[in-house]
């Protein structure tokens, strides 16, 4: 299968999550106490790293060149099942411990961290079955997992210190 209109892209996305994702591990390590002395926020810290590190995983496997159809698409699939399992796990996680006055926060984020997932499943799946057209849900992917990515991050070094 060939994505060559498609390498820019992913090389461009494999620079930018792997920046991102130095920037969050100094972020969190500015405010680690603070992160560490609540119960959700190291939670919250691990899910914008899966969420980078999946963007990273993807693009740099779809560079790999000469794969066929169905590599990639057990590729993008794989990830996106182990991206949406570890989220799902963390998600319980939280929510069993958080106080109840945060639930409805926590819920929604879980609603986002959800939507977030599913893209990577679904490109998995269309690229499996349809081929390369497939390809195109990883931009909501790929986008939608750098702002939520984002999104934790300004939790965790803005909101925290309010």
């Amino acid at each position: 299968m060939d994505i060559g209109g498609w390498s820019s892209f992913f090389f461009a996305q494999v620079g930018a999550s792997a920046a991102l994702t130095g920037l969050l591990f100094v972020g969190v390590s500015i405010n680690l106490n603070k992160i560490l002395s609540t119960k959700a926020l190291p939670n919250r810290a691990l899910q914008a790293l899966v969420f980078l590190l999946t963007v990273l995983v993807v693009s740099s496997l779809l560079l790999v060149p000469q794969q066929g159809q169905s590599v990639i698409g057990g590729e993008v699939l794989t990830a996106g099942v182990v991206m949406w399992a570890v989220v799902l796990i963390i998600d319980i996680r939280t929510r069993r411990t958080i106080d109840a006055a945060f639930r409805r926060e926590i819920s929604t984020n879980i609603a986002l961290n959800q939507i977030t997932a599913l893209p990577y499943v679904i490109a998995g799946v269309s690229i499996l079955v349809w081929g390369s057209g497939g390809i195109y849900w990883l931009v909501p992917a790929v986008l939608l997992s750098i702002i939520k990515a984002m999104m934790d991050a300004w939790v965790l070094l803005i909101e925290i210190n309010r």
